[in-house]
């Protein structure tokens, strides 16, 4: 939709700018609707960059700064929405691009889906920033308006029809020391650190100061954080099994038992003994009710060592995605099931009526989907502590990390990451893992099918891992708890408070205007 551009060839419309803002805003209102939304695209694109497997924060908060630059330029709300939209949806389909992955897995049926899914999904998340440009603009011409404004939208992003907070701008600092302070903030706070940043480095066009100023805080955020130290000497062992089952393969049968035995080797492998051993995601292909005879196996090759099993259980007619411990004696312990499910992968909205027409979920193997489980819990892992476990998509959710009154001794996550193709979503999926480290001021051990597997350490970064598609193990002293952190304790409520109210007198001080 063409967006109409004030005239402005004497700077008329742009009162109250720098030079150097009134010129930038006559080349934004000198060019074609089109154009205006194709620049927007590409900047999205670029700002996307932060993101893993790219991880070029600069780049990230060069795209951010430059859109800020052009913000004040914007005619109306209405040119704004629509700027935010097309920023948003360049920045999604760039950062989410593996989105297509699990569509591809069994092309002759989902295989069309792909591009639509892609599509409705960067312009669907673009909408809560559009809403945003169009507020902000609505009240005014700063930009420092769209800070709380896009990290309000990232919230509600989080939150929202189940939630999807993936690729938060945030994320792009996870490997800096700005990444720490998501212990005090947590993410939506990192983001509203990440764009106050990216408006510094916009106002340096206009005030060479300031953009130094910005420069010097970027740097400082994105200095690379210091090298992990070594885990307690008491530490327990921990191994990582990683049997790399392509998706297309995990359930043909002429593979899963190939897979299986794979994941048994990793098991029996060594003399030295671990003190826990983790199985990733529906890594049993046999069901818990029908797995007596795989457990024995199971639990024959850990000789004596606690395991952490990823597997499918049922009761009566709902299916459930658990973690089951086995304990040293191969008797089942505990058991957790899946409670944040993927929509449209794991379930399907109004999946009765759904399935009646043959939609399921993409990774439901029969029946209507897999019924989700009654919340967070604690998994007594034994000498290695109390765990909160985490089943893949979970760990992308602040919110669900916090969810237990106790604090675990560990989190703990098993995924399939063979869903996410092999370029940027595992990688992503880590990067999350680590950002709810940092956040919770614990160490997190993730089992990934296809990986990455990996031990993380309470400040975020990684102390050992197992790459992308290898098949094996890794064995890795669990690092020591930090004290519980801020953000622990008190979550995104008070961070959403300030939030409002830094929205609330901007939207105040525009009808005092007004009036």
């Amino acid at each position: 939709m063409p967006i109409r551009a004030g005239s402005s060839g004497c700077g008329c419309g742009l009162p109250m700018l720098s030079a150097a803002e009134r010129a930038l805003g006559r080349w934004w209102q000198a060019r074609r609707g089109r154009d205006q939304l194709l620049l927007m695209l590409a900047l999205g694109a670029e700002a996307a960059l932060g993101q893993a497997p790219f991880s070029l924060p600069m780049f990230s908060l060069l795209g951010f700064a430059l859109t800020f630059a052009f913000f004040s330029a914007m005619q109306s709300p209405r040119e704004a929405f629509w700027s935010g939209l097309a920023f948003g949806s360049g920045y999604f389909a760039v950062a989410l691009h593996w989105i297509v992955q699990p569509f591809l897995v069994d092309v002759a049926r989902h295989g069309w889906m792909a591009p639509f899914a892609l599509v409705l999904m960067a312009v669907g998340l673009a909408l809560f920033w559009g809403a945003a440009f169009g507020v902000a603009r609505w009240a005014g011409r700063s930009a420092w308006v769209l800070v709380p404004l896009i990290a309000l939208a990232e919230l509600g992003r989080a939150y929202l029809f189940t939630g999807f907070p993936w690729a938060m701008p945030a994320y792009g600092l996870v490997d800096g020391l700005g990444g720490q302070a998501a212990a005090w903030i947590g993410p939506h706070g990192l983001n509203l650190l990440f764009l106050a940043i990216a408006v510094t480095l916009a106002m340096g066009l206009a005030r060479p100061a300031v953009g130094v100023a910005g420069i010097i805080v970027a740097s400082v955020a994105l200095w690379p954080v210091p090298q992990a130290q070594d885990a307690p000497p008491d530490a327990p062992i921990l191994r990582l099994v990683q049997p790399n089952a392509p998706q297309h393969l995990k359930w043909h049968p002429d593979h899963v038992w190939k897979h299986f035995g794979r994941a048994i080797e990793a098991t029996r492998a060594g003399d030295e003994r671990p003190d826990l051993i983790i199985w990733p995601e529906t890594s049993v292909p046999v069901r818990l009710s029908d797995a007596r005879n795989t457990l024995s196996v199971i639990a024959s090759a850990a000789r004596g060592v606690p395991v952490v099993l990823g597997m499918n259980r049922t009761s009566g007619r709902r299916i459930y995605n658990s973690a089951v411990v086995l304990d040293e004696k191969g008797v089942v312990a505990g058991v957790y099931d899946k409670h944040h499910l993927v929509p449209f992968g794991e379930y399907v909205p109004f999946g009765d009526m759904m399935a009646r027409i043959g939609i399921h979920g993409l990774a439901a193997r029969d029946g209507a989907g897999y019924s989700a489980g009654p919340g967070p819990q604690l998994l007594d892992l034994g000498a290695v502590g109390k765990a909160l476990p985490l089943i893949c998509y979970e760990v992308v959710f602040p919110q669900d990390v916090r969810g237990t009154s106790e604090r675990p001794g560990l989190l703990m996550q098993i995924t399939n990451d063979a869903w996410f193709g092999t370029f940027s979503g595992p990688y992503q999926h880590l990067q999350q893992a680590r950002m709810r480290a940092i956040e919770m001021g614990l160490p997190l051990v993730r089992a990934a099918n296809t990986g990455i597997s990996a031990v993380i350490d309470a400040r975020g970064r990684v102390i050992a891992q197992l790459g992308l598609n290898e098949a094996g193990y890794v064995d890795a002293a669990l690092p020591g708890v930090r004290t519980q952190t801020i953000y622990a304790r008190t979550g995104d409520f008070p961070l959403a408070a300030i939030m409002a109210l830094l929205i609330a007198l901007t939207l105040w001080r525009r009808r005092g205007k007004s009036d």
